[in-house]
């Protein structure tokens, strides 16, 4: 196949041009509309970045303090953008430095494509300087994988891994291109990649089970649905309300899933899992039937799965077959693209109030509100919680802003209570839940949304591990705005060891930096927050600024973060205290 296509290339000399496989891969990019790309250079993918050097007033690209902040800045930038995201490094240490990434984007499906550099061809294998087998290295966290070791296999491979990494269910692939791959000369023409045999991206939906899930969605009583970031991925955010409005049934959200509606949208009924809000978790083990739509089922939504939605008839919309009947067993299954399947679900449906079901979540959020909400949001003690820093975010930034979490107690708290009326408004690291995540994610989605306000919230723990990126932040001038919300712990660990470890807190307690000075040395303005009078015209100042900012506030040392649900428990067995 490869040897048929390059004859077809030099046969057509119009459409073609001589030149070296390092100046293809550029071109390759700019062919797939990259306008912006992060990485670190070394000496393997050194011809590359000569050329990138050349195309510099075409291609934007990002120099992150580390390469692992190279991956989690091109998911931002993927995920806000809804564009791939694009990361580059060197052989050996400079592509094994991009897996935690890579890991990151497979889980939760963010399309992005990693090109490395390698040693040259005739040094495979013989452990050269900064040789590491990283297309056996990253097998089984990228969506595909392959390793260019002749030039003219560049456009081919290339537009194949653009085309893999955006079709169907998203996710990460790498190209590893040796050194010689990149100096040699060939016969240059680039053709986007449209299909692929044997890979079938969308699986084709069967009208029957369409029909048969409005069946039982008509008859039920008391119906539930239950959304992840499929509807985002899909761009099903419409055909998804129109769904819920038609049909009345409550809708609770994963982590990934929120913001594909309004939080205010009055069938939005809050988050399910470990840390989600009592009455979808609850009321889960009360529906007659459960709709999981682009969502996976989860242990952190699920709990116990011997005890997980068992007398409920489900129904999952779903693009990935590997995902139907994976944890959860459905009744019926709708394959395909969800954005079709929703559009061909909603004449099937018949209008519903579903007004009494409705009346029993409000009730649990009643319970939620006086046993927790209100002690998080209008605390009577002292110390300031990280909820109210949560509300006063959402009065200044009024439910607009982009906002990126890391991983921990301030994530959960964040995403529970942040306000959002636009779609891609919360990035988060979902299923691999990486510390560091946030710095450098919210660097890529400011440059993917420039136009929207981006708030990085993140705790103490998490900020340290990927810090060094305040340098990109300061070379590349760009605005984004950091929340820490310091306890001096790693807090969610700590929570657990309280709960469970008799609070036999084993290397959970942190000595933490000046934060406001180190900000400064990046010179980025900052400030910290202790007091509670301080703290609503902090967060006013730091949206006022027009440069990037850095918040430190000072919150309760061991505060917990509850709703919870015990690892291993029921989702009936939420605990709210």
């Amino acid at each position: 196949m490869q040897t048929k296509t390059l004859t077809k290339q030099k046969a057509v000399a119009s459409k073609s041009i001589r030149i070296s496989g390092a100046e293809a891969v550029i071109r390759c990019l700019l062919a797939e509309g990259v306008e912006t790309l992060y990485g670190y250079p070394g000496g393997a993918i050194m011809p590359i970045y000569d050329e990138l050097y050349k195309f510099q007033d075409r291609l934007h690209h990002v120099l992150t303090r580390h390469e692992q902040g190279a991956t989690h800045a091109a998911q931002g930038y993927a995920r806000v953008s809804g564009k791939v995201g694009v990361a580059m490094a060197t052989s050996g240490p400079g592509a094994t430095n991009l897996v935690t990434g890579i890991a990151d984007a497979q889980i939760d499906s963010t399309p992005m494509v990693c090109i490395t550099g390698q040693v040259p061809r005739h040094l495979l294998g013989s452990d050269a300087f900064q040789e590491t087998d990283i297309v056996g290295i990253s097998t089984p966290v990228t969506k595909w994988n392959y390793q260019i070791t002749r030039a003219e296999e560049i456009p081919e491979v290339m537009a194949k891994a653009f085309y893999i990494a955006r079709s169907g269910r998203p996710g990460p692939v790498l190209v590893d291109i040796t050194k010689n791959a990149q100096f040699e000369e060939f016969d240059f023409e680039y053709k986007k990649c449209t299909g692929i045999r044997s890979y079938d991206a969308v699986p084709k939906f069967d009208p029957k089970k369409v029909e048969e899930a409005a069946k039982l969605i008509n008859a039920a009583k008391r119906p539930m649905i239950v959304w992840g970031q499929g509807v985002i991925l899909g761009q099903a955010e419409d055909e998804f309300k129109a769904v819920i409005e038609k049909s009345g049934v409550p809708a609770a959200w994963t982590i990934l899933g929120v913001s594909a509606i309004p939080t205010d949208h009055p069938l939005n009924v809050g988050m399910v899992g470990m840390h989600g809000n009592y009455g979808p978790n609850v009321l889960t083990n009360e529906c007659d039937v459960l709709i999981a739509i682009g969502m996976r089922f989860d242990d952190r939504v699920t709990g116990n799965l011997d005890s997980y939605a068992k007398q409920a008839k489900v129904i999952h919309f779903e693009i990935d077959p590997a995902e139907i009947d994976k944890n959860v067993k459905t009744d019926v299954a709708v394959l395909g693209d969800v954005k079709q399947t929703l559009a061909a679900l909603l004449p099937y449906l018949n209008s519903n109030k579903h007004e009494a079901w409705l009346d029993e979540f409000k009730k649990k959020d009643t319970l939620e509100f006086d046993k927790v909400i209100k002690n998080d949001l209008f605390p009577e003690k002292e110390g300031l919680t990280m909820g109210e820093v949560i509300k006063y975010i959402n009065s200044a930034s009024g439910g607009e802003a982009v906002v990126v979490t890391d991983v921990g107690q301030h994530q959960m708290v964040a995403i529970r209570y942040a306000e959002f009326k636009r779609s891609k408004s919360n990035i988060t690291s979902g299923g691999l839940g990486t510390m560091g995540f946030a710095l450098p994610a919210a660097i890529g989605a400011k440059m993917g949304a420039p136009e929207r306000e981006v708030i990085a919230v993140i705790g103490d723990g998490g900020y340290q591990m990927t810090i060094q990126e305040l340098g990109t932040i300061f070379q590349t001038k760009v605005p984004v705005k950091i929340v820490v919300l310091n306890n001096d712990f790693l807090g969610m660990v700590r929570q657990w060891q309280q709960l469970f470890f008799d609070k036999r807190y084993a290397s959970t307690e942190l000595v933490n930096p000046d934060f406001v000075t180190i900000a400064k040395g990046y010179h980025i303005d900052a400030k910290r927050v202790t007091k509670r009078a301080e703290l609503e015209g902090a967060v006013k100042e730091m949206l006022a600024s027009k440069d990037a900012y850095f918040l430190e506030v000072c919150v309760e040392k061991e505060d917990n973060v509850f709703p919870m649900i015990p690892s291993g428990a029921s989702v009936s067995d939420c605990r709210l205290s």
